[in-house]
């Protein structure tokens, strides 16, 4: 998790009171976060002729990007100790009227398509800040940047420059400019050179140097703001004196984009002439449909579950209370006028970690107070940890197949389209499959839709071992469904396969047959099934199969009726000769693979 620094008596300054260590730690533990580290008793750095003030190493979640700084580790203190009221964050249009304008060329796409602003008017910087500021982009970039290839940030005096501003992608001989800190003009191509050994950028450089194009972004003069995600121009760099700060940002990913600029000027718009209103910008992208206005700094509306709540705290608390202890997290909440066990929530822009109401169920605690909560045993509380029903059902069958003399394998969850379709005799449908858009190796196409790919290669990749090998897997699969939100969906399989000098079908049907009776599933034949479709207790048949994964007249399809429903669960036989011959085996393998969620 990421660890901050801060003043201890700035910080202490901003809470109103000075706190011992152990009181402070004391609160940061109330709150969520962790003391690391107090350095008042430690010998310190000099710094221009001064000791460093004292600094409190505060450990924080890395999903809270909105406590990387002291600004925000303040205001939530404030917040949480009831000394400020939450922030209100607001969008307020320039003096002129009109919003500077951030125009993005179609060439960008090459390269780093999205982009967002915004700019802090009349901000007041000191020492202290301007340090924080620059601090706050390198947190930012380091940790939910991933190292700025995802998102990375341009600030700059907007007193230097002049909009509209433009987004382009051009060859890198084209692009000439005076980096930051620097003397010389430089293109592209020089600015690599230049940069390659320095400990600071050179790590950056990877991103875009082998690019045909790299992203620029020009004022209406044609002077160089940035060249992202590398460096800044010298022209436009931010000073202690800088009053107009015009931010931009450049990424891959939308989402991540928004919540890096949403931090930005949430951060620091308390230091602005009128505290936490920040003045958007318009983005114009017709090309790709993303034209806007930048940041939206409106809070997202949802709703939580008081039984919910109360459950998983074990609890007893009204609407109207849990939305008081909700203010002291910083959100608006309010009892829901639709319903007594809904509380409707307004989500801080700040918070881009708050994604269900479990978060909400954890900032209620938080807010309550980790330690008031009961500690009754047994609890009612919800989160108490207990086996999924699935994960119960998978051990069951773990135990039962290893006691029977077979090794558990674990494969990975990735295949080559292949090794999963074609090498199996099957045809893929294009609509079975979830595909990686950019797989990074021909063996990691897909995610598997059979447990068998994993254990052929298992046994492939152990043929020096003694014959035979009795090996099984019990793990998830993978289908497209386009009926759920995520479009997809996971299925618990139980596989194994039998490797040796005979075909070994007796042996996996033995095995079949002990695990159908250990899930209480009894033995019947087809006519039996037909004649007592009403039958409450489990029961099982198998079918002839004729498949092309399998030697004809050798495989068999497992069917069960559980509560007068029918379900084809499987398949076991013995795999086709040029199935063995894809996967480079030599012997009969006798393979069994089945659905296990219909028994649960």
């Amino acid at each position: 998790m990421p660890t901050i620094s801060v003043d201890k008596y700035e910080l202490f300054k901003e809470l109103g009171r000075n706190y011992t260590t152990e009181e402070f730690d004391e609160l940061c533990f109330e709150f969520g976060i962790e003391l690391d580290e107090d350095t008042e008793n430690e010998e310190r750095p000099i710094v221009d002729g001064k000791q460093e003030a004292p600094q409190l190493k505060i450990e924080i979640p890395a999903n809270r990007y909105d406590l990387l700084c002291f600004e925000g580790i303040s205001l939530a203190l404030n917040v949480f100790l009831g000394r400020k009221p939450s922030p209100n964050y607001r969008l307020v249009p320039p003096a002129s009227g009109e919003l500077q304008k951030l125009i993005v060329k179609e060439d960008t796409t090459k390269i780093r398509p999205y982009v967002s602003g915004a700019i802090l008017r009349n901000i007041t910087f000191d020492e202290a800040r301007y340090e924080s500021f620059i601090a706050l982009q390198d947190k930012l970039h380091q940790n939910l940047a991933r190292q700025r290839t995802l998102v990375s940030i341009g600030t700059h005096d907007l007193d230097t420059i002049k909009g509209p501003f433009t987004y382009e992608a051009l060859p890198p001989k084209d692009i000439k400019f005076i980096p930051l800190n620097q003397t010389k003009e430089l293109n592209g191509e020089e600015l690599m050179a230049f940069y390659e050994k320095d400990k600071h950028l050179g790590k950056y450089l990877h991103i875009i140097r082998d690019s045909p194009v790299y992203p620029v972004i020009y004022d209406s003069n044609r002077t160089v703001c940035s060249l992202p995600p590398i460096i800044n121009g010298d022209h436009s760099k931010i000073k202690l004196s800088t009053k107009n700060v015009f931010i931009e940002i450049t990424a891959l990913d939308k989402t991540k984009l928004e919540i890096v600029n949403k931090i930005m000027v949430t951060m620091f718009s308390q230091y602005v002439a009128e505290p936490f209103t920040v003045e958007p910008i318009e983005i114009i992208s017709e090309h790709n449909g993303e034209s806007r206005q930048t940041p939206d700094l409106s809070p997202r509306t949802t709703q939580a579950e008081v039984s919910y709540i109360n459950q998983c705290c074990d609890l007893k608390l009204t609407p109207t209370e849990i939305s008081n202890l909700l203010t002291k997290m910083a959100y608006r909440a309010k009892p829901s006028a639709s319903s007594p066990d809904l509380i409707d929530v307004d989500v801080p822009p700040t918070r881009a970690d708050v994604l269900h109401q479990a978060d909400i169920m954890e900032d209620v605690a938080i807010a309550y107070g980790f330690n008031e909560l009961p500690r009754s045993f047994p609890s009612k509380s919800g989160t108490i940890a207990q086996p999924l029903p699935i994960n119960k059902l998978t051990d069951i069958l773990r135990f039962e197949a290893a006691m029977a003399g077979w090794s558990e394998v674990l494969p990975l969850i990735l295949c080559s389209h292949d090794e999963n379709f074609a090498w199996l005799n099957r045809k893929d449908d294009g609509n079975t499959a979830v595909k990686l858009s950019n797989p990074k190796t021909l063996e990691f196409q897909i995610v598997r839709t059979s447990l068998l790919p994993g254990l052929l290669k298992t046994i492939r990749e152990n043929k020096h071992h003694a014959v035979p090998m009795k090996i099984f897997e019990v793990s998830d699969v993978a289908f497209k469904d386009l009926s759920l939100e995520r479009k997809s969906r996971n299925e618990r399989h139980f596989a194994a396969a039998w490797y040796g000098k005979t075909s070994g079908f007796e042996v996996v049907h033995g095995l079949l047959d002990r695990l159908m009776a250990m899930l209480r599933s009894a033995f019947i034949t087809k006519e039996e099934g037909l004649q007592n479709q009403a039958a409450a207790d489990a029961q099982y048949w198998i079918e002839e199969l004729d498949e092309p994964t399998y030697f004809p007249g050798h495989a068999a399809s497992i069917h069960i009726r559980i509560n007068g429903k029918e379900h084809v669960i499987g398949a076991f036989g013995i795999l086709h000769p040029t199935v063995l011959e894809k996967y480079e085996l030599k012997y009969p393998v006798s393979t069994l693979e089945m659905n296990i969620e219909p028994f649960l």
